[in-house]
C-alpha cells in the first residue's frame, strides 16, 4: 500500500496553523496507523514549530513501555478500547513537551477482529493539560484502513 502524505497537507497545513497560533507543540501516539499521522505532519514544512514528538505503539508491551499504559488495562478492556486510547494520548502528553496529545488505537485488518471489535474498530483520544476526551472515530474502511484512519484523526484534531 502506497500512501502519498500530500494527500493530507491541507488538513496538516490547517492544523499546524492553529497550533503555531496558540504556542502550542503536539505529540502524537499510533498504534493501528503505525507513525502515518506523525509522517503527515512531519511532511510539512514549518512543521518543527509545533510538532514535538510521535510515539509508534505496535505492540501492548510498547504502550506500557513507552506511555506508560497500565498492562492491567489493556488486559481489561483491549488495546482496541476508549480507555486504551485516553491512557495512550495521557501517556504522549506525560512523556513528551507536547501541549496537545492524540492518541489512535485500532484494528487495521485483515486479521484481528474479535466479536464487538470488527476490523475498522478504530478509537481516537485527546489529551492537554487537565482534559482528555476519546472517541470512536467511525469504521475505517477495510481497503485503505491506515490512510483513513490517519486522515479522520488529523481532522478531528
Amino acid at each position: 500500500m502506497e500512501v502519498h502524505l500530500k494527500s493530507f497537507a491541507p488538513a496538516v497545513q490547517a492544523l499546524g496553523e492553529a497550533l503555531r497560533a496558540r504556542g502550542a507543540r503536539l505529540a502524537t501516539a499510533e498504534s493501528c496507523t503505525g507513525g502515518l499521522i506523525a509522517a503527515a505532519c512531519t511532511s510539512v514544512a514549518g512543521s518543527s514549530d509545533w510538532f514535538e514528538r510521535g510515539f509508534v505503539t505496535y505492540s501492548n508491551e510498547a504502550k506500557a513501555q513507552m506511555l506508560g499504559v497500565d498492562a492491567a488495562l489493556i488486559a481489561e478492556h483491549g488495546a482496541v478500547s476508549v480507555e486504551v486510547a485516553r491512557a495512550m494520548a495521557e501517556g504522549a502528553l506525560a512523556h513528551s513537551c507536547a501541549s496537545l496529545a492524540i492518541a489512535v488505537t485500532g484494528i487495521a485488518g485483515p486479521g484481528g477482529a474479535t466479536p464487538g471489535k470488527p476490523v475498522g474498530t478504530v478509537w481516537l483520544a485527546i489529551a492537554a493539560t487537565g482534559m482528555a476526551s476519546a472517541r470512536p472515530s467511525g469504521s475505517a474502511t477495510n481497503e485503505l484502513p491506515k490512510p483513513n484512519t490517519a486522515a479522520i484523526t488529523i481532522n478531528a484534531i
